[in-house]
């Protein structure tokens, strides 16, 4: 079939535990179509054994010697090899997850998932990005945990610029009343509703009176 490799997949190991690495080393090499071309434990030796093995797919385990080295090697690794980088780790941690992506990984395993290890090598040789679901719901979850602290932040910012009785004539702008219509409500002069106005565009960085109240409206303020 067209496009289909023929040669075996050259996979490079960098893992610090021996006994594990292994263990990975005995397990792919029992694939037909997967060759263990080398495997260190060594993070500060990895770029240059990559450059002699010349490996499609890198497994790579995101903590070296209780030190989160992986996470360096992952954005240099592809650069200098241009081979996939998967991600192993024993444990299953949010931040690093995230930080694994961003850092260059294509995918990102649980050690005790072994069994996957080999489709996921055949994914990343592929030129498939492999991240399966339990990854990439992560990444989802960090990303709406990271989109919401980002949101209070900038709602308790806005409150703490804009006074009670701004939202008020904020609200007022937003229902669709003119300065004059609002000074007429409030009891105010339109000099006065024109200075607030200003002043509320000036504390928010906004565009337009409307704006500063689309934003107010946003941020659930009325």
């Amino acid at each position: 079939m067209e496009g289909q490799r023929t040669e075996a997949i050259r996979v490079m190991i960098v893992e610090d535990d021996p006994d594990w690495r292994r263990g990975l080393v005995a397990y792919l090499q029992s694939e037909a179509d997967i060759e263990v071309v080398a495997s260190t434990d060594e993070p500060d030796a990895a770029l240059a054994l990559a450059a002699e093995a010349e490996p499609d797919v890198i497994l790579l385990d995101i903590m070296m010697a209780d030190n989160p080295a992986g996470l360096k090697l992952a954005g240099e690794l592809p650069a200098a090899t241009g081979a996939r980088v998967i991600m192993l780790t024993s444990m299953e941690d949010r931040e690093f997850v995230v930080e694994a992506f961003r850092a260059g990984a294509v995918n990102y395993l649980v050690k005790s998932d072994f069994t996957a290890i080999p489709q996921a090598v055949r994914q990343a040789a592929a030129d498939r990005s492999a991240i399966d679901s339990a990854a990439a719901q992560l990444m989802l979850q960090e990303f709406r945990r990271l989109k919401a602290v980002e949101q209070e932040y900038e709602t308790d910012k806005f409150k703490r610029l804009v006074t009670p009785a701004e939202v008020q004539l904020l609200s007022m702008i937003h229902d669709g009343y003119s300065q004059s219509q609002i000074a007429e409500k409030s009891f105010l002069s339109l000099r006065t509703v024109k200075n607030h106005v200003n002043n509320i565009l000036r504390k928010i960085g906004a565009k337009s009176s409307k704006d500063a109240a689309q934003q107010a409206k946003d941020k659930g303020l009325f």
